[in-house]
């Protein structure tokens, strides 16, 4: 039987070429060796099927493989990457209006960008300072990636429940809207007890349905819930208060943590501690400048989740801000810390030189919208998927967009 309709004029098209599947039900193509987990610390490679079409472009020397497909069919694979077939159908549901609403806005803005005048800026330089966010720059030949940066999608490869495709299929066509308006709408694993606002990750862009909220009914007693304040944000990432996505449930965890994610045991709370040999040698690497040692972290700006926006790296050489919460993930982390919600502690301190650092946080993921192990206790707790949005997404309406 014949799978593709191999090499014709039409496939032929300058720089790439593409196989169309004759039988698109039925039809599958395998990649080999696929990078998941790019530079974050559950990094591997698998093979992994494909539906729909397959695009080869080439670029620059290098060959980039294209799925093309439909929208509900990638929300299929996508729901079945970023979720457990143990998950409740709520849960799902409530995914499921997320990862396209998120998708068809990427859609959007990248069209919107296409037909700007002026460049996509996320970078601003100056000598005191290196602040960067991390979106859609790279992303220029396709809609989406189908990594971690944007959603999982592993093809067939991880296989679709039924009560996967019934949660795509009763929600079907279904998004969040805002002034009639798709929502950007964003997620991770654990907010670490209070969700970030959208412009302290990202471009300085207010939306007012991605603001920082309480990951709990009802806020916590003796806390001051303003983690801009410094204070306030150590004694936060410090204690361990109530919220949804504090738990140790393995059922509930199983529902957001695939088989490779379950390697990750503390995420509500966790802790790395860095010599100073290895976090000199760390900073200088990740940033291409000598510091020399490193005497002090210091927070310079946090959002209202206590996520460091801005952090200060003082050294016996060189002092520089950087920021956005990701790039001070990447520069303090092999891979990636958890998240930028910590606080330091200087250990040993000696000719104003600390031996070690302890970095203590809290939280797992950029921390907007959607709290991934949250919204599965909510689900749990017996929350519809229209109470779960409406608690991540505040001001959020759920249309039908087709």
């Amino acid at each position: 039987m014949n799978l593709v309709k191999f090499f014709n004029d039409e496939a032929l098209q300058g720089n790439h070429f593409i196989f169309e599947p004759e039988q698109y039900e039925t039809a599958s193509f395998e990649l080999l060796d696929v990078t998941i987990g790019i530079k974050f610390h559950w990094e591997r490679k698998e093979n992994q099927k494909f539906k729909g079409s397959l695009k080869f472009l080439v670029e620059d020397e290098k060959l980039t493989a294209i799925n093309v497909l439909s929208l509900e069919d990638y929300l299929l694979s996508v729901i079945s990457s970023e979720m457990s077939a143990t998950s409740s159908l709520e849960l799902l549901k409530a995914h499921a209006v997320i990862s396209r609403s998120w998708l068809l806005a990427q859609v959007i803005k990248g069209k919107q960008l296409e037909q700007s005048k002026s460049a996509y800026q996320s970078i601003s330089e100056t000598k005191e300072e290196y602040i960067r966010w991390y979106d859609r720059e790279d992303h220029t030949n396709f809609d989406v990636c189908a990594d971690d940066h944007c959603q999982r999608y592993q093809g067939v490869t991880r296989q679709s429940s039924e009560l996967v495709s019934k949660a795509i299929h009763e929600t079907r066509g279904l998004c969040l809207m805002h002034n009639n308006n798709i929502c950007d709408a964003r997620f991770y694993k654990s907010c670490g007890g209070i969700t970030e606002s959208f412009r302290k990750t990202w471009e300085p862009v207010n939306h007012s349905y991605l603001q920082a909220i309480v990951d709990n009914p009802q806020a916590p007693l003796s806390y001051d819930l303003d983690l801009t304040n410094e204070a306030a944000a150590q004694h936060w990432i410090r204690t361990s208060p109530e919220a949804f996505c504090n738990t140790h449930d393995k059922k509930v965890l199983s529902q957001v943590l695939n088989d490779y994610d379950q390697e990750t045991t503390d995420f509500y709370r966790w802790k790395v501690v860095y010599s100073q040999e290895k976090i000199a040698e760390l900073i200088s690497r990740k940033t291409g400048k000598d510091f020399g040692a490193i005497i002090d972290l210091e927070p310079v700006e946090r959002g209202k989740s206590g996520r460091l926006m801005k952090l200060k790296i003082v050294g016996s050489k060189l002092t520089l801000i950087i920021g956005k919460e990701l790039q001070i993930r990447k520069v303090l982390s092999e891979s990636h810390l958890y998240s930028s919600a910590f606080v330091v502690d200087r250990i040993n301190i000696n000719n104003g030189i600390p031996d070690e650092f302890i970095l203590t946080g809290a939280g797992w993921g950029h921390g907007v919208g959607l709290c991934q192990i949250g919204a599965a206790m909510m689900g749990e707790k017996g929350y519809s998927f229209g109470e779960i949005l409406d608690h991540y997404f505040k001001g959020a309406e759920l249309k039908a967009y087709y």
